[in-house]
């Protein structure tokens, strides 16, 4: 990593223009990118503790692992008519092709999956216009329990 503040500097000693360096640099695949913007800064005690955190983390999962254990979900709305989307290289100031997006409101199903660290542990699609309430939610983790019992 290289530090664009030290481009004036390293110019001077090689008696080269700033230009040279910035040059050079891009030859040798460099690019120029911005820091990301945080919230805060962290204080000592707070880097601290979440150096804490993560040091105990990592040697409870090398003592027994635990993350073979977390299963996560989503949900994602399938189409039944859905227009083919490309994405093209262009030359700057050349415009893509523009596609409509679906109709939300046209006809459409509802995905629901859960997945492990291995891969899909149970996937469910729902017939369209069925939606989901407690009693629905409650049937997809009755059927989550027994794909996770078979596994």
């Amino acid at each position: 990593m290289f530090h664009l503040n030290n481009i004036p500097g390293v110019a001077e000693r090689l008696n080269v223009g700033r230009q040279t360096i910035c040059d050079r640099l891009h030859a040798m695949g460099k690019i120029q990118k911005a820091g990301k913007w945080v919230p805060h800064q962290l204080n000592d005690r707070q880097m601290e503790n979440r150096k804490t955190v993560s040091e105990i983390l990592l040697s409870r999962h090398e003592r027994k692992s635990f993350l073979h254990q977390i299963v996560t979900g989503d949900e994602k709305w399938i189409y039944f008519d859905k227009p083919e989307h490309r994405k093209l290289w262009v030359d700057p100031g050349q415009t893509s092709t523009s596609t409509a997006r679906p109709n939300r409101f046209g006809k459409k199903t509802l995905l629901y999956i859960w997945w492990d660290q291995k891969g899909v542990v149970y996937h469910e699609l729902l017939k369209p216009g069925e939606t989901v309430n407690t009693i629905r939610y409650r049937e997809q983790m009755v059927n989550l329990k027994r794909a996770l019992d078979k596994k």
